[in-house]
C-alpha cells in the first residue's frame, strides 16, 4: 500500500562529513597527547679498567749483511754462511714463535746472492714475511 502516490522515495545516503570531522578531532587529540620515546639517547655506564692490556709486538728477526758477505742475525754473527746454516740460525732466533717477520738489512755493496741466500733460508724455515730495511738520503 502506497499512500503517497505521486512522490518518489529518495535514496537514503549516509553523510560522511560529520564522520570525517570527528575522526580529525580524534587524530589531533592522539597526536597532542602522545609522548615520543627517545631511543637514540641511551645512558650507558661502561666499566673502567685499572691497567692497559698488554700489546703484543710482532716477532721480528733482523738479518744484517755487510759488504764482505758476513751475516749477523739479531746481533749474533754466523760463521757458516750456507743456506741451511742461515735457516737453522733463523729458527733459533725465532725461538718457536709463529710467523716472525724477517727484516733484511743489506749493505749497498753486498752481493745480490747473499740477499737471495737469506730469502731462501727464510723459505726453508717456513717464514714468509720478509721485508727490507732502507734508509733515506741525508739531503732528501
Amino acid at each position: 500500500m502506497n499512500f503517497q502516490r505521486g512522490r518518489r522515495h529518495e535514496d537514503l545516503e549516509m553523510n560522511l562529513v560529520p564522520l570525517i570531522d570527528v575522526l580529525l578531532v580524534i587524530i589531533i587529540f592522539l597526536v597532542v597527547s602522545t609522548t615520543f620515546s627517545r631511543t637514540s639517547e641511551l645512558q650507558i655506564n661502561l666499566p673502567t679498567a685499572e691497567a692497559n692490556a698488554p700489546q703484543e709486538k710482532p716477532l721480528t728477526i733482523e738479518v744484517g749483511i755487510d759488504a764482505s758477505g758476513k751475516y749477523v742475525i739479531n746481533g749474533k754473527g754466523l760463521i757458516d754462511t750456507s743456506v741451511t746454516a742461515i735457516s737453522i740460525a733463523l729458527q733459533a732466533a725465532a725461538k718457536g714463535g709463529k710467523e716472525p717477520t724477517v727484516i733484511i738489512s743489506a749493505d749497498g755493496n753486498s752481493t745480490h746472492q747473499s740477499v737471495v741466500n737469506v730469502m731462501e733460508a727464510s723459505r726453508i724455515a717456513g717464514y714468509t714475511h720478509i721485508t727490507f730495511a732502507t734508509q733515506t738520503k741525508a739531503g732528501s
